[in-house]
């Protein structure tokens, strides 16, 4: 026999040879010694160096230490939860909070770039949430600094910004009249922090390209909406650093019914879960209860939970129901992060994502696009829930997606136009799980355009790939 080949065998088979009662304890760390250790020449074990101090795989990445709100007290809380010396100016501002289309990008501006923090705080004070669940105002203004600290100011899109804005959409959408006085103190409260933390430590890149990279956020969440749980654990996690537990005072069960919810709203932006939410808010249209008043009813934690789902989804997408000046802002910041996301695959040598080319894409066809297959039907059929206090949204929306439209150079044949012998509706169909019933019915119902993944920092899209008519250009001309 090989010298050796005893272990081998004796480390196959069923039992261990120190299981047998006889074996004492001495008998015990004889064998292992002579097995493992006199045979290393047979079997190498892997050496830890004293120095060596893994990561335990449990520790949340991306956690920096606290900001510069260190000592802050009840009594020192600035008006708007921020040091600014243009505090008149801000007020001005911020009397827009309760309305569409605030200038976030201006109340940025006047906080010293801490506009989530502002707005928030502004929120829970108009909201009287501080006095209802007993937060103490220092302790929220920490949380809301280390929080904003947290989304990266490098990022063109996915930062504080973002998450400001989609906190005050949020706040207004949860006032809209066919809401009034549906949802709980506790619901309004969870809705409005998933809005918060919902992109927070958010890299700039998408789920898909940290899965192609073998990111360790990827390995972690074993590739399934990898930055939604990563947003959930780190917006949940900085609730245990000092003077940060804004939620220290609500009961056992409100704290686990609050985390609940949250984490059902935040995983429902991943796009990967847009069209089963699309398609179950249109059910819910379709057999929609509703009082004397018009105000819903919904009587059930399933019926609740999917219209706070779909409220704060349609505040994430909501660019494009805002005032054309901060829409097209808005614009030009996730061109700019998906171009970098672009770069990064190039230079690795990773096939680029769809519109992340800066080379061949298209602004202005992308956001049409957005709109079209998007956009637009969420907001519709939201529109169709709280008829009709989302009209104007609508048309903005509208107006917003002609003006787009306008930008885009003609060609001989602009297959964006019906009239001009293009197809009048495009696919946009996700790849994922929750999307093979809906592909499976398209096949029944007849043939459809080829298609392939278009996926933003945060979304999963299908754009068309290529028109059925061979002699029609072809779509990626048109990005």
């Amino acid at each position: 026999r090989p010298r050796g080949s005893h272990v081998r065998r004796r480390l196959t088979g069923k039992l261990p040879p120190w299981s047998a009662p006889s074996r004492s304890g001495n008998q015990v760390s004889e064998y292992i010694s002579r097995t493992f250790l006199d045979q290393q020449t047979e079997m190498e074990l892997p050496r830890v160096t004293p120095t060596e101090t893994p990561r335990p795989m449990s520790q949340i990445s991306g956690l920096r230490g606290l900001p510069h709100s260190a000592g802050l007290s009840a009594a020192t809380v600035p008006r708007f939860g921020v040091q600014t010396d243009q505090e008149g100016q801000l007020a001005k501002e911020l009397e827009d909070t309760n309305k569409w289309g605030l200038d976030v990008f201006k109340v940025a501006e006047l906080s010293g770039n801490r506009p989530l923090t502002t707005i928030m705080f502004n929120i829970f004070q108009e909201r009287d949430l501080l006095k209802t669940f007993q937060i103490p105002a220092d302790t929220l203004v920490t949380y809301l600094l280390t929080l904003e600290s947290h989304y990266h100011a490098d990022v063109a899109y996915h930062n504080s910004l973002h998450a400001a804005d989609v906190a005050q959409s949020t706040h207004v959408l949860l006032a809209t009249p066919a809401l009034e006085a549906v949802f709980t103190d506790l619901e309004v409260l969870a809705a409005i922090f998933a809005s918060a933390i919902h992109d927070v430590d958010h890299p700039g890149v998408s789920n898909q390209f940290l899965v192609n990279t073998n990111s360790e956020l990827a390995l972690m969440y074993n590739d399934a909406s990898v930055l939604e749980n990563h947003h959930l654990a780190v917006g949940f996690k900085l609730l245990q650093a000092e003077n940060c537990d804004i939620f220290q005072n609500l009961s056992a069960k409100q704290r686990l019914s609050l985390r609940r919810m949250v984490i059902d709203m935040v995983l429902a932006t991943d796009m990967s879960k847009h069209m089963n939410l699309l398609a179950d808010l249109k059910t819910m249209v379709e057999t929609k209860k509703v009082t004397s008043l018009g105000v819903l009813l919904l009587d059930n934690y399933s019926d609740r939970i999917q219209v706070l789902q779909n409220l704060v989804h349609c505040a994430d997408l909501s660019n494009p129901t805002k005032p054309l000046e901060l829409y097209r802002r808005w614009t030009d910041r996730i061109m700019a992060e998906f171009f970098q996301q672009g770069d990064r695959e190039r230079e690795s040598g990773l096939d680029i994502s769809p519109m992340c080319d800066k080379h061949t894409a298209s602004v202005e066809k992308s956001q049409v696009g957005f709109i079209d297959y998007i956009a637009h039907p969420l907001w519709e059929t939201w529109a169709d829930l709280v008829h009709p206090d989302a009209q104007d949204l609508l048309d903005t929306l509208e107006d917003n997606r002609e003006w787009y439209q306008s930008k885009i150079p003609r060609s001989p044949v602009d297959l964006t136009r019906p009239e001009q012998g293009g197809p009048d509706r495009f696919q946009f169909e996700l790849t994922l799980e929750e999307a093979e019933e809906e592909e499976e019915e398209e096949e029944e119902e007849g043939p459809t355009l080829d298609t392939e993944v278009w996926e933003s920092p945060d979304t999963e899209r299908l754009v068309p790939e290529a028109s059925p008519d061979p002699g029609a250009l072809p779509l990626d001309n048109q990005r």
